[in-house]
């Protein structure tokens, strides 16, 4: 289960001896329902690492690939953030939720069997390449120092500027009436519950994000890690 909210990591002493762990790059599989911070936490008391953070954070809603730095390799952090990445998922359509995801309930609800898998085509390709994203007020984009999710959760909404991402892949499939399964890769800063929103609505039926795991991150790949820290699997990347 996902640490409480008031668990906070212990602070650094000089005198904490050094682990076996620090000076490494993790391949982590988010589990369901855990911040990106959680995992950070978990790992930093399990392994007794005096400093980790990880390179982009993945919805509590979503699973998959996060990569975490420790020690000296922190610096790399920034880099690897810039990276281009790769998620699999499904799409509601025919609802919307406030939260663009499963965080929030299912709301205008929309009959979805006049949608054809020309109507789906043509929307997929219109999100191809260049395009402008407004990022969601759920998310964990800061205003004044606070996530904006913070402010969403109390009802408020914060202006925020629309963004340019590169879509360079985008394949979707139909499962039922009312699910799409899809695989994107994109750039940074692409927010997928966005696109999952904005695709619903260029049907005109709404829609939201149902599942994501993201696979992929630069040339880091989601795998078989055989690995755990607690119910965490992971790998240890080798620098070569």
């Amino acid at each position: 289960m996902p640490l409480p909210e008031d668990l906070e990591p212990s602070e650094l002493h000089n005198e904490v001896k050094a682990s076996p762990f620090d000076n490494l790059i993790f391949l982590a599989d988010k589990p369901l329902d855990y911040t990106s911070a959680d995992i950070v936490r978990i790992f930093k008391k399990d392994l007794n690492i005096s400093k980790i953070g990880h390179s982009g954070t993945l919805d509590p809603r979503a699973t998959g690939l996060l990569v975490l730095c420790s020690g000296k390799l922190t610096k790399k952090i920034t880099e690897f953030i810039d990276y281009d990445k790769s998620y699999e998922g499904v799409i509601r359509i025919g609802a919307t939720t406030k939260s663009f995801d499963t965080e929030t309930e299912e709301e205008n609800l929309t009959e979805t069997s006049r949608i054809t898998d020309a109507d789906l085509e043509n929307v997929r390709k219109s999100f191809l390449g260049l395009i402008s994203q407004m990022p969601p007020m759920y998310s964990a984009l800061k205003h004044k120092g606070k996530p904006l999710y913070k402010f969403a959760r109390k009802g408020r909404d914060i202006e925020r500027k629309p963004r340019e991402i590169n879509v360079t892949e985008f394949e979707v499939r139909r499962i039922n009436e009312t699910e799409i399964g899809f695989r994107i890769s994109a750039s940074k800063g692409a927010y997928i519950r966005t696109i999952a929103n904005d695709f619903g609505m260029k049907l005109g039926v709404g829609g939201y994000l149902k599942e994501l795991r993201r696979t992929r991150i630069g040339g880091f790949k989601l795998d078989d890690f055989q690995n755990k820290v607690r119910d965490i699997p992971y790998k240890i990347f080798e620098m070569t």
